[in-house]
């Protein structure tokens, strides 16, 4: 875990409960079935914007619970361990690239993509192995980059504008 005080870290834990809600809830909004067996949602802003908020630990744990549970809360029980292990690594890679980046307004996007990709082979893959062919999970990929799309640029426009914001800029040190 991150160097936190205690008030801090107490702080951070609430804030990442939030911010997984926020990720269940932001993925069961709307459902897309996709047709592979998953569905398009738009969870991923939250994950990213999470990552870059809350940094890579707690980024991590929330962007992979809240859509692991919206997964499970929606009858797609299935898809829970995937969800669980690309949503988090999403939001670890957002996470550190955008540090490693020294946090810079081009690197928004840059560290999008980069979460993004992760969640469009991570279920291409996931796919393959539920209908037992890469051929065929293919089938998923064109709901996945609209997905992908979508949540960069929503991601990436709502961190500019809390990036403007004295307050977030004191709150959340990692943005």
């Amino acid at each position: 875990m991150e160097k936190t005080t205690n008030g801090n870290q107490t702080r951070m834990l609430v804030m990442t409960g939030l911010f997984a809600a926020l990720g269940c809830v932001a993925t069961m909004v709307l459902q897309v079935p996709s047709p592979t067996g998953g569905y398009m949602n738009l969870g991923d802003t939250v994950v990213i914007l999470g990552a870059y908020l809350l940094g890579p630990v707690y980024g991590a744990i929330a962007g992979g619970v809240g859509p692991a549970l919206a997964d499970l809360l929606s009858g797609y029980g299935i898809y829970v361990p995937a969800t669980l292990v690309i949503k988090a690594l999403m939001g670890l890679a957002a996470a550190l690239l955008y540090r490693a980046l020294k946090k810079q307004n081009w690197a928004l996007v840059v560290c999008g993509v980069a979460a993004e990709a992760i969640m469009v082979i991570g279920y291409w893959l996931f796919d393959g192995i539920l209908v037992g062919s890469l051929a065929g999970s293919a089938a998923g990929l064109p709901s996945n980059f609209v997905q992908a799309a979508f949540g960069l640029i929503v991601s990436t426009l709502l961190a500019l504008v809390l990036k403007r914001s004295g307050y977030v800029r004191r709150e959340f040190p990692n943005l």
